[in-house]
């Protein structure tokens, strides 16, 4: 028995060498032909190497988003001089509604608010454009002549220590966000992933979410297709941060939460959370 065991293992290394061998004969042999054929022989002789990719015939954004809706989604963090808030809150009341209401606009304000806990004297905005992009930039090129906005926004640009938005498309598998009443707080869980692991992520938390609906505290899942990318945004709602850490605990008693857990963790490479209240303008609150 040993002696067939120590057979096989000099059979194996005997193998290992003659490869290596030829490996470096096949490299001798390049090194030895004119420069236009070595070039493409050693591209020929890297793929014996290189690991082959399997074609895609969609792009993740088709296979993650929701297929009977073009909703683009819009979120903005607008980082406020301290002094201003208040102003700033007071604009944004003034001006924002109007242009939800107005049927000419194919935009949609999803919700408004302020960071409670986070990143502090912070406004985020969350808008919704039914027609994707072609319904955005109608959105746009229309405002340009709104004699409102445009005060609105010269008057906001004194107020702002900085600004960034995000162009995001919803999950399949996530509520999409509709009004509700309050008094609600919000939390804003953002996940920078890994690159390449976005149809990961979405095939765990297509299982995961049914664990996190029993409260109503699902309100919306975005992942980023311009700004920063391989961005995921969960909303939630909770009447309190005491409403939010028992249903935060509550999920762990469900059978499968903690195997979601601990295969998306290593899937994110910086995650952040933000406890928001609405403004009055919100159409959640």
């Amino acid at each position: 028995m040993a002696t067939r065991v120590l057979h096989r293992r000099f059979s194996g290394l005997n193998e290992a060498k003659n490869w290596t061998r030829t490996k470096g004969q096949v490299a001798t042999f390049i090194r030895g032909l004119p420069a236009s054929n070595r070039n493409r022989e050693e591209s020929w002789f890297k793929s014996l190497f290189v690991r082959k990719v399997d074609p895609r015939k969609d792009a993740h954004s088709h296979l993650l988003a929701k297929k009977e809706e073009s909703n683009l989604y819009k979120i903005q963090f607008h980082n406020v001089k301290p002094e201003c808030l208040d102003a700033y809150n007071k604009l944004c009341e003034d001006v924002l509604p109007s242009i939800h209401a107005d049927k000419y606009y194919p935009c949609e304000l999803v919700g408004t608010w302020n960071t409670w806990y986070g990143e502090q004297d912070q406004a985020v905005h969350l808008w919704r454009y039914r027609g994707g992009y072609p319904a955005l930039t109608e959105v746009m090129n229309k405002l340009k002549n709104n004699k409102e906005f445009m005060e609105y926004r010269k008057e906001r640009g004194k107020m702002l220590l900085s600004r960034r938005n995000q162009l995001l498309l919803e999950f399949s598998f996530w509520n999409e966000p509709v009004p509700r009443q309050g008094p609600n707080v919000y939390e804003l869980r953002s996940y920078q992933l890994r690159p390449g692991t976005m149809i990961e992520w979405g095939n765990y938390w297509a299982r995961a979410i049914r664990y996190r609906q029993h409260n109503r505290e699902a309100v919306g899942g975005f992942f980023s297709q311009i700004g920063k990318l391989y961005m995921v945004h969960h909303l939630w709602a909770y009447k309190d941060l005491k409403s939010r850490e028992s249903t935060r605990n509550a999920a762990w008693q469900h059978e499968g939460w903690n195997e979601v857990v601990y295969y998306t963790v290593p899937l994110i490479q910086h995650m952040d959370s933000r406890i928001m209240i609405p403004m009055k303008a919100s159409p959640l609150q």
